[in-house]
């Protein structure tokens, strides 16, 4: 059997693993790991039967029916063996990185800590983000997990020279990679939104180790300028290249993407950028990949070869080519590491080692055994890889380059004498395979295919990848300012063609995620297709691609209209479709210029629905968290009808031909379901009015079964709302959903309010521990009574129903798509953990007194 299989297996087990909705308990795992010791030894055995009778019979002339099954046992051992050894392993680590958590007690409460700023700090708008590697805690009782995400605002980057400041220009200096600090902070556990189609944030903090986030409240003292630890030293490294680079190219539009090719600073990039080379196919040139470690590793493998053999005394110490081989596995690793050491690298590393000690030994290998040989040490020491993206699309762009290289090397040109047609045939084989070969794993990730991708790579993989990238990493090495400026220029001349090409109306393919078992299917016919020579009508496998490219989302009766309260945090966005129309209600917050729920959570969930067209937008009104996400959804998507409560000169009016006004009496039928806007009057747009009260009011109607979306509106709303509908009884306020005025406030849902709408499902979209304390407690007591059921965004997630038929179909997103490190456990039955050790030769950090109070507040 190949390598290839058993480290299938491991995967597969890892990824089992991953999919399970609970850790399986202690006594379980040590089962695991006692069933693949056993399968080990069977297999051991078989092995040394098979031998023992073949040093019996060395004449012996071919299998039998016995034999054949006695290597199926074996084989089938073997991928038992590798599997649940996966399995085993990754949750044995998961039941070790969970125990270390906040206990809920300790959620939004002032805590003392010392640590140390373990990566590099990113800048946002609003002040700075980083790791936090916690050494000491000094609150007494309070139990803090070993590492943290943590923001601190109001803050100010220091220059070099400013460094050992703490206040600059008026505000606090900001931490840097390496520094270690005393902070006063306030956490809470990992929560992310979750919904469909979406970006997973609680997946990617436990693979990354972050078990609490949190806000710094104060920095008491920056107690150490530098910790002299290796990694901590490389994060400080990478910081201080980006720095340079900032300084040497400021106001260069393509700076961040030199700082991304060079240190793996992908934040460095603009949001607009990012649009552009996703829809060109080349974001996976844009962030430091195999392909840019290889080139690296080649570089520096050809320079040290040709340096070598110039020396007679050098040669005859060592060969030339053992040289060359470190020297690119040298090379490699410390690109790796300037990178973040992220899966697409670790990957080259493992596998440019395996490479390396096979021609050290002068020993010929498989590529196969090198690409099993890398997944099982990638999932080793990360079990959490097998949730990244990358993961998948990197081992599998690798897995089709090398189905097209195998058998190849050495074949004479096609045309003889002619070498250049023969890297246009190879290079147009590569570009065929990786093009057909990753559209299930793109259309099942992102739900859309770059048609251009094959052009723009053909530009740019020579450009930026041979060219650019290796001047990036001398410039990030050796401080020469020209260097930077040079690549810049290139990367410049190149993305004109790439910016051309975006802009072209068919560069990109939309296709709603297919089903799980087209996926699967398709991705069987890849398999398939790829197959060596000889292999039988391997043409078919293209057929299998035939589902995920025509699958489309059932459809809806008409007379019914599907509900989708998205989970957006402290904010609002729903999304409503009928059998041929889609409405979208509010935008969720936007929580800086560049990222908004408009353009991270719902354009993804449109997009994974296959919804292309927005045929009415409603935002309710200015604030932010409800329409922060509104511009985004109008850049990317083409919108039929506008209303809005917004006021004259909103930025979201420069994308609408005829912004409509909410105003009350609104009303319109899509395929036999009613949507009507009840709020607010006409003549609250010429008033003083406050914005909430301002909201725009959705009534659908579907099959006798009515939703009332209420947006921010308070007391005095709902008194005019209540005012209105006694005077006309056919416009009754009763409902059988209702969604929360104003997050569940105390100054909503009044009593009056609550009776005259008696709901019997109570919707909250709801931010996690969020700052206003919505909802009220009373206010839920008051739905309660009303024997409503009441749901959650920050406990159900994305919540969607159908109404006008039988039943409401109520789905719950965590609930439908369940995870371990989703499920918290109660308060009482948190694990506690020990505070950590000091380290060696810490004495506790002289600063300023210690305010009063037991938790420093």
């Amino acid at each position: 059997m190949t390598p290839v299989g058993p480290a299938l297996a491991w995967v597969a087990g890892t990824v089992l693993l991953q999919l399970q909705p609970a850790l399986p308990s202690g006594p379980r795992i040590v089962q695991v790991a006692a069933a693949a010791a056993a399968c080990v030894l069977a297999w051991v055995l078989l092995e040394r039967h098979a031998a023992w009778n073949g040093a019996r019979a060395p004449g012996w002339a071919g299998p039998g029916p016995a034999v054949a099954a006695a290597r199926a046992a074996r084989a089938a051992l073997l991928l038992a063996a590798a599997g649940l050894g996966g399995f085993g392993w990754s949750a044995a680590w998961a039941s070790i990185r969970i125990a270390d958590q906040l206990p809920v007690a300790w959620e939004r409460r002032d805590i003392e800590v010392v640590g140390v700023v373990a990566e590099m700090v990113q800048r946002t708008e609003r002040g700075v983000r980083f790791a936090f590697d916690v050494e000491q805690v000094l609150t007494d009782g309070a139990t803090v997990p070993r590492r943290l995400m943590l923001s601190w605002y109001g803050t100010r980057q220091a220059r070099r020279a400013e460094a050992d400041e703490d206040v600059v220009a008026g505000q606090p200096r900001a931490p840097g990679a390496a520094e270690r600090w005393w902070f006063v902070v306030r956490l809470r556990r990992p929560h992310g939104s979750v919904n469909p189609h979406g970006f997973d944030v609680e997946a990617w903090l436990l693979e990354r180790n972050l078990r609490a986030t949190g806000h710094v409240r104060r920095s008491v003292a920056r107690v150490d300028p530098v910790v002299q630890r290796p990694g901590y030293l490389v994060e400080r490294a990478r910081e201080s290249i980006r720095a340079r680079f900032e300084r040497t190219l400021s106001g260069a539009p393509y700076a961040g993407v030199l700082a991304a090719l060079a240190i793996g600073d992908q934040r460095a990039i603009p949001v607009a950028q990012w649009e552009m080379f996703t829809r060109t196919g080349i974001n996976h040139l844009m962030s430091i990949s195999g392909l840019h470690v290889t080139m690296v590793a080649a570089l520096a493998f050809w320079l040290a070869q040709a340096g070598w053999r110039r020396s007679p005394a050098l040669c005859g110490r060592l060969p030339a080519r053992r040289a060359a081989v470190l020297a690119g596995l040298a090379a490699a690793f410390g690109y790796a590491l300037l990178a973040g050491f992220s899966v697409p690298t670790r990957r080259t590393v493992f596998m440019l080692a395996v490479v390396a000690a096979a021609l050290w030994r002068a020993r010929r290998i498989r590529a196969a055994g090198v690409l099993g040989g890398a997944l099982v040490l990638v999932t080793v020491l990360d079990p959490w890889a097998v949730l990244a993206t990358g993961f998948w699309l990197s081992f599998g762009a690798v897995a089709l380059l090398m189905t097209v290289s195998a058998g190849r090397i050495g074949r004479p040109p096609p045309v003889p004498g002619c070498r250049p047609c023969r890297a246009i045939v190879d290079w147009s084989r590569v570009q065929w395979a990786i093009t057909i070969g990753m559209v299930p794993a793109t259309l099942a990730l992102f739900s859309q295919v770059s048609l251009v991708s094959p052009i723009a790579n053909a530009i740019a993989i020579p450009l930026i990848g041979s060219v650019v990238v290796p001047i990036a990493v001398v410039a990030a090495v050796l401080p020469l300012p020209g260097l930077l400026q040079v690549a810049h220029a290139i990367t410049a001349a190149t993305l004109v063609p790439i910016a051309a090409l975006a802009e072209l109306p068919w560069a990109v393919w939309v296709q709603p995620a297919p089903p799980a078992w087209a996926a699967a299917l398709a991705l069987a016919g890849i398999v398939w297709w790829r197959m060596p020579a000889g292999w039988p009508a391997r043409w078919l496998g293209l057929v299998t691609l035939l589902p995920v490219l025509v699958a489309r989302p059932a459809a809806f009766a008409p007379g019914t209209v599907e509900v989708t309260l998205l989970d957006v945090g402290h904010g609002l966005a729903l999304v409503a479709r009928t059998a041929g129309h889609v409405l979208v209600y509010d935008t969720g917050p936007a929580w800086s210029s560049e990222a908004d729920a408009g353009s991270r959570i719902v354009l993804p969930y449109l997009r994974g629905e296959g919804i292309r067209r927005i045929d009415a937008l409603v935002v309710s009104h200015d604030d932010i968290d409800h329409s922060g996400g509104a511009v985004s959804l109008l850049r990317a998507l083409p919108v039929g009808k506008f209303l809005s409560s917004l006021p004259p000169g909103h930025p979201a009016h420069a994308f609408v031909l005829e912004p409509l006004l909410c105003n009350d009496g609104q009303s319109w039928n899509w395929d036999g379901v009613d949507f009507r806007i009840v709020h607010p009057p006409w003549e609250s747009h010429s008033a003083r009015v406050a914005d909430n009260e301002r909201s725009c009011v959705l009534q659908v109607e579907a099959g006798g079964q009515r939703l009332l979306v209420t947006g921010d509106i308070g007391a005095a709303s709902e008194a005019r709302l209540l005012d209105s509908r006694r005077r006309g009884a056919e416009e009754a306020l009763r409902a059988d959903v209702l969604l929360v005025p104003h997050h569940g406030s105390a100054s909503s849902s009044t009593p009056a309010f609550v009776e005259a709408v008696a709901p019997r499902l109570v919707l909250m979209p709801i931010g996690y521990r969020n700052r206003f304390g919505h909802p009220r407690p009373e206010v839920i007591e008051r739905y309660r009574r009303q024997r409503a059921e009441v749901v959650r965004t920050d406990e159900s997630g994305a919540v969607r129903l159908v109404l006008g038929g039988d039943d409401w179909r109520l789905q719950r997103e965590r609930a439908r798509v369940r995870r371990y490190w989703r499920a918290a456990p109660p308060v009482e039955t948190a694990p506690l953990r020990v505070v950590p050790a000091r380290p060696e030769g810490w004495v506790r950090p002289e600063g300023p007194a210690r305010p009063g109070g037991p938790h420093g507040q």
